[in-house]
């Protein structure tokens, strides 16, 4: 008799993987990270060499800025073409997940701007009635 192996159910939709973070959670954290928002915003554009990219995002040290596309390129979201010229050339753009991705995170983007307004008051709101 064959035995078959079933895995059991996840006990939650937040179940831990091998990195200690539920998987989806762990590419939602990178793609909403402080940096990987910019970078993906920015690579909608066209494909930048390091240094053009460090200079449009500005404020971004070049380790962060290193991890940052390290993580996005582990996550298949950016492609990493480095040419073999002297001096080296590295350009960076957006895989089709990648620019999937990032018209989602642009979208939020616009909405945040479009909303501040809105925002602004609700805090005004809050912190008036946190006062009195």
């Amino acid at each position: 008799m064959a035995v078959s192996k079933v895995s059991p159910p996840p006990a939650s939709k937040y179940e831990m993987g091998p990195e200690g973070m539920c998987p989806y959670r762990l590419v939602l954290e990178h793609v909403t990270s402080r940096w990987g928002v910019l970078v993906l915003i920015e690579l909608l554009e066209r494909s930048y060499r390091f240094s053009e990219l460090r200079r449009a995002i500005g404020r971004v040290s070049e380790k962060m800025l290193t991890q940052t596309l390290q993580t996005l390129e582990r996550d298949g979201l950016v492609h990493r073409d480095a040419k073999p010229v002297i001096p080296p050339r590295v350009d960076y753009s957006l895989t089709d997940l990648g620019r999937e991705a990032a018209e989602q995170v642009r979208a939020l983007a616009v909405w945040t701007r479009d909303r501040m307004d809105a925002v602004e008051e609700a805090r005004r709101t809050y912190d008036e009635a946190r006062q009195t």
